[in-house]
Order: structure tokens, then sequence, then C-alpha cells
């Protein structure tokens, strides 16, 4: 193997494809990184981050890395096999959820709490920021981690019964990304439902589900604003992410591939996800309004009191995550609050 990247120069200029799996550029390159996320290959996962990520590596390493991409439509796309994959050394890097699998990480999961973040951008680098500060304990214990990231504060989309109050969430069978989200509608009397959102428009279809509780960008994505016709935009919580990638994998590379992929992830990624997400929002919000859904906004004063409505279940999960293993779950709480706060008011 060559040292540097002088060799590959003609074929950077073929960077710019999404997905860099020509036979070609395969065959020249020394290193194929193998990345794979869960949703479409239009959401923004793939074609904001991941294919513009794979053809930027491969420029700057002058062909000496070329990417393969894996999404929902793959064997690679399933939702809860994500860091799986990555452990397993099948797939290089892959974009998972938090909350799916359950309780594979508990201590990231103190992001989640109702009604602690608004914006991705705050909310990824008060992650990330934990993550850094040994917060975080024994999560990613397993992986070279290149980032962690939120998204905006989420929504409460439903079919037929608007959400006004925090009470009208009673009886709803609402879809949730994580046990943090699945807390919180129990304490309102809802009913979570657990499942991949590939499957949401069908449940949605058939009324198995009365809504979902998530952001703009996933709705519009899979064309789940078809079926629904009120969004409350509370900004009731966030989920939280990891891009994560197999140790052995990375310690292989060389140095010189390592240093570009280090400049490519990790704080100079996680400062990406705020613009991106508002980007990504942006178009399920505009979906929504062009087919006529209402949209019911929640004013920051009412949303402090649904906080403190869901304070009981807020210490709950904390304790819950005290039996998991984290040290002082409210010390950790308490600090992701001052993250969150500083990064928002920055």
């Amino acid at each position: 193997m060559t040292t540097g990247f002088t060799r590959r120069g003609a074929l950077a200029a073929m960077g710019a494809t999404s997905l860099v799996t020509m036979a070609g550029q395969a065959q020249a390159a020394d290193v194929t990184l193998k990345l794979s996320n869960y949703l479409p290959p239009r959401h923004g996962f793939t074609a904001s981050f991941m294919a513009p990520w794979a053809a930027e590596i491969t420029e700057r390493t002058n062909g000496a890395v070329a990417v393969e991409l894996f999404d929902a439509t793959s064997a690679f796309g399933k939702i809860d096999r994500q860091a799986d994959q990555v452990r397993a050394g099948v797939i290089d890097i892959a974009l998972g959820l938090n909350g799916i699998p359950r309780d594979r990480y508990p201590s990231a999961a103190v992001i989640e709490m109702p009604f602690l973040v608004e914006d991705a951008g705050a909310g990824s680098k008060a992650l990330w920021e934990l993550y850094k500060e040994g917060a975080l304990g024994t999560d990613y214990e397993d992986f070279k981690v290149l980032g962690l990231f939120t998204h905006h504060g989420g929504l409460f989309h439903t079919v037929n019964k608007p959400v006004r109050r925090l009470e009208d969430l009673a009886g709803l069978r609402l879809r949730t990304p994580s046990p943090a989200v699945s807390a919180m509608l129990e304490a309102t009397g809802a009913s979570p439902v657990g499942m991949p959102p590939s499957a949401i428009y069908e449940n949605l279809q058939k009324g198995s589900l009365n809504g979902v509780v998530t952001t703009w960008d996933l709705v519009g994505a899979i064309r789940a604003n078809e079926l629904l016709k009120y969004h409350t935009d509370a900004r009731a919580y966030v989920a939280g992410f990891h891009v994560v990638m197999n140790q052995g994998k990375y310690d292989g590379l060389p140095a010189e591939i390592r240093d570009v992929l280090d400049d490519m992830t990790g704080d100079n990624l996680v400062a990406k996800f705020g613009e991106w997400w508002g980007a990504w929002d942006a178009r399920g919000r505009t979906d929504a309004i062009e087919r006529g859904n209402e949209i019911i906004e929640i004013d920051a004063g009412t949303r402090m009191e649904w906080r403190a409505q869901l304070q009981p279940m807020i210490d709950g999960f904390l304790a819950g995550m005290a039996k998991q293993g984290v040290a002082d779950p409210q010390a950790l709480y308490a600090r992701a609050q001052e993250l969150v706060s500083g990064f928002e008011s920055a």
C-alpha cells in the first residue's frame, strides 16, 4: 500500500456519486468501508450525511477509500441491528437509534428526558460533551464512536384527535422511538407502541396507531402526512442517535486514513446536525402545511407546565437508570440540563 494519496487523484473526481460502489473505483481502492442506516434512501441520513460524507472521504484520500452505503432497502437496514452489525464486523460504520434495542445505552438516555432539548444543535453537542467527559459510562465501550447526536424537539402527530393539552394523549396508541418516550406516554395515559419507521404508515392506515411521536422529517420521509391531520409542536422530547465504527477496522487503517476520518467525525461531524435537522424538518413541515393539516403550537410557558406535570415520571425514569447500573443519574441529568442550557443560549 502506498503511504500517500498521489496515485489515486484521477479517481477523486468520481467521488460525487451517492453510492460509491462503481466497480472500477472499488477495485482501485485500498480500503472499502461499509456504512449503514435504517431509513429510506431519500431521508437526510443518506442524502445529506452519508452520501456526501462517502464522496468526501474518497476525495480526501484520493481514492484510497471506497465507500458502500446501505439503507432500509437493504439487508443491512434493520433498525435493531445497526450496532450489532458493526460489532460483528459485517458493517464498518452504522448510524443507529439509541432506543432500539431498548436499554442498550442507559446513560445516554438522559438526553431524552421530556422537555429537556428543543434544538438539535444544542442537544447533539450536549450529548457528545457528556460522552467526551466520560459521563456515559460503558454505553459505547465496544466501539470507535464517531459521533452522537439528537434531533430537534419532537412532536405528537395524530390522525383524528388533536392534542392541545397533555391530558389529550390519554387513550391514544402512539408509536414510540425509545423507552424514555414510552415512559412519558404511559405517564399521560397513552399506550406506546414500538415499531420500525418502515411499519408506521401501514399501521396508521389500518388504524392500529392513532399517531406517532416523532420529528417533522420522519413523517415527511415516510409520507405519513397523507394520513395524519394534527401536529402538536410541543418540542416534547428528543431521541439520541449514534454513529459507531468497528474498533478493529478503525485500528487497522493506515495512519493517514485515520487522520482524515478523525477530521471528518467527532466535533466536526456533531456540529453539523443542527443545520441538517433544520433542513430535514422544514421539508416535513412544509408538506403538512401544503396538505392542509393543522399545526398546534405549544408555547414555552405551557411546555414548562407540562414538564412539571411529568416530573414524577422523570424521577422514576432516573431511578430506573440507577438500577441499570448508571452512576448517579440525578447528577447526570443535572449536567445534561446545564450543557443543553449553555449550548442553547450560546
